[in-house]
């Protein structure tokens, strides 16, 4: 088979990822750009006697490296002059789009419009004439409805017909102002404008983005999304959560080497953390997601908290993740990568991993909430807040490197696409299966040695000038906190094992229960986070907010004892 290189160029919330999905459909591979934590989406498409390769690029509005984004974007071009480009342009924007387009025309490159969703830009009263448009721009425009696949055959046959153009010499370079002012001319001379009503969906903004009914409008759905988080991943999780105990009633080579026993026991309960804990939320949660994403609504939420953000040196994309981070730590910190900058990604995934997830929350309510009452569990979520609002100013202005303003599009309400929907989900959930599970399992085998050795009692006394000396807590409790390494809500449960007893009041002080809440709050993430965050940050980078956190824990557990001592609150 004759071979082509493809590369999908365009702006954000164009369908340039929906239109790679109707090209690749399984056949796809998700990795990193090298030294990014941006998705290098590669896939084959087989047409003919054709096999393509089709690489989905960042979504960009120029070719200028102002943002991570474009500068990939620019270098791939540069490297790849070979590639056939496709950019894909929304008809309802067409003067955003082709300005984009101009500077890969005068790049000398072989270029194809996508001209995709011309079907919401005729409900808008937006024609196209697609034929001038081509004659304008001098390179093939191909109508498209990306969603439904209509025109793609079109866009793949054009893409063979210029295998044999050639790549020209690159123009010299306009400036900004002469691009808009052609941009401007092409777009005015190949589409006109019909009255019609507005489409019921186009109203929604003006509820949606109300300064007063937008937010609570933001409030509800972000409820809901979360409350079916919960519900749908709770559910998974108790139909999986038996595999636990089938685990600790399992012995496997029993009469064969211990110490091969229990890396074959730490495998299995490494596979099964991740398997019943993570995936039954990291699932709907990528779903509920995609259909945000597809819907149109998530920039709609940035733009709405960008303003709040901004008091902590961030803009409105870092919400998401922190919120996202009160479910899971795992796919908040995946989310980072949706923000402009290098230190937006690294401020935004350290103040993530210090968010109550799901298993912290455990400890909070069952601890806390059932011993000394609703209120002070809540108290204990009003701190996490002020924490993460003190530190992120901090962060912001003492560490180096540029802070990204927010430029974003905001796109029509579509209804999103079931099939590409399910790709996504999977794609995405597969890349935490490949990278962060064998990590949880190495770190299970890890502590389930030391427990077979009898080193995790010397490591709890080792801990005792800090846990008991500094704290104020039992020495046994740092067994606790080293088990809480692989689930959080273990530390709950070991301590229940390790003290003897389930009515805490018997053996913990009021003081030591909330010192040991908020120790458990700031402290080291699970190993299922710390794995993310090597993946996407590298050693220096975990290293420097493994440390942070723990020292932030200590301290902070220091300031609740001697403040809840001194004023004898209870």
């Amino acid at each position: 088979m004759r071979k082509l290189k493809v590369a999908l160029v365009g702006n954000p919330n164009v369908g340039k990822s929906v239109l790679f999905n109707q090209l690749t459909g399984g056949s796809q591979h998700v990795g990193n750009w090298p030294g990014k934590t941006i998705e290098k989406a590669e896939g084959i498409f087989n047409f003919l006697d054709y096999e393509m390769s089709v690489i989905d690029l960042p979504g960009a509005y120029s070719l200028s490296p102002y943002s991570t984004e474009e500068k990939i974007v620019s270098d791939y071009l540069s490297k790849n002059k070979e590639s056939i480009i496709v950019t894909v342009v929304d008809a309802s924007s067409l003067e955003r789009g082709l300005f984009l387009t101009m500077q890969l025309i005068e790049r000398g490159l072989r270029v194809i419009v996508a001209l995709n969703m011309v079907d919401l830009a005729e409900e808008k009263g937006i024609h196209t004439d697609t034929a001038k448009l081509s004659r304008l721009l001098n390179v093939p425009v191909v109508p498209i409805v990306a969603v439904h696949g209509k025109g793609i055959r079109e866009l793949v046959i054009s893409v063979i017909n210029q295998r044999n153009k050639k790549i020209k010499p690159a123009k010299k370079k306009s400036n900004i102002k002469q691009v808009y002012k052609k941009v401007n001319h092409i777009a005015n001379q190949s589409q006109h404008f019909s009255k019609i009503r507005v489409p019921l969906r186009e109203k929604l903004d003006t509820l949606l983005l109300h300064k007063y009914a937008g937010y609570l409008a933001l409030f509800l759905v972000i409820a809901l999304f979360f409350s079916s988080v919960f519900f749908v991943g709770d559910i998974l999780s108790s139909y999986l959560s038996p595999l636990f105990s089938l685990i600790e009633n399992l012995e496997l080579l029993s009469s064969f080497n211990p110490y091969l026993n229990t890396m074959l026991i730490s495998v299995l309960e490494g596979v099964v953390a991740g398997v019943s804990i993570a995936l039954p939320y990291l699932i709907p949660f990528y779903i509920l997601l995609a259909i945000l994403e597809d819907s149109g609504y998530l920039p709609r939420i940035v733009f709405l908290m960008d303003n709040l953000m901004h008091t902590i040196g961030l803009h409105g994309k870092s919400f998401l993740p922190m919120i996202l981070g009160y479910g899971c730590a795992v796919p908040a910190i995946l989310c980072c990568r949706i923000l402009g900058s290098e230190k937006q990604r690294f401020i935004t995934a350290f103040l993530v991993t210090l968010v109550p997830c799901a298993a912290r929350t455990v400890i909070i309510f069952g601890l806390v909430g059932a011993v000394l009452g609703l209120k002070w569990a809540l108290l204990l979520y009003l701190l996490n807040a002020f924490i993460l609002f003190v530190l992120g100013a901090l962060l912001s202005k003492y560490l180096p490197g540029k802070a990204t303003a927010l430029i974003i599009d905001i796109p029509s309400y579509k209804l999103p696409s079931f099939l590409p929907l399910l790709r996504r989900t999977w794609f995405r959930t597969k890349h935490f299966i490949w990278i962060a599970l064998p990590i949880i399992v190495l770190s299970t085998i890890v502590v389930n040695f030391l427990e077979m050795v009898n080193l995790l009692n010397p490591i709890s006394e080792f801990l005792s000038p800090v846990t008991v000396g500094i704290l104020g807590l039992p020495s046994i409790v740092g067994i606790a906190l080293i088990i809480g390494f692989l689930r959080k809500e273990l530390a709950l449960l070991l301590l229940v094992s390790l003290l003897g007893t389930d009515n805490f009041e018997l053996v913990l002080t009021p003081v030591q229960i909330m010192v040991f809440t908020v120790v458990s709050m700031f402290y080291v993430p699970c190993a299922a986070t710390v794995a993310t965050l090597y993946k996407e940050f590298g050693l220096n980078k975990t290293a420097f907010m493994v440390a942070g956190q723990i020292t932030l824990a200590i301290i902070l557990g220091v300031l609740v004892r001697f403040t809840l001592e001194h004023l004898v609150l209870f």
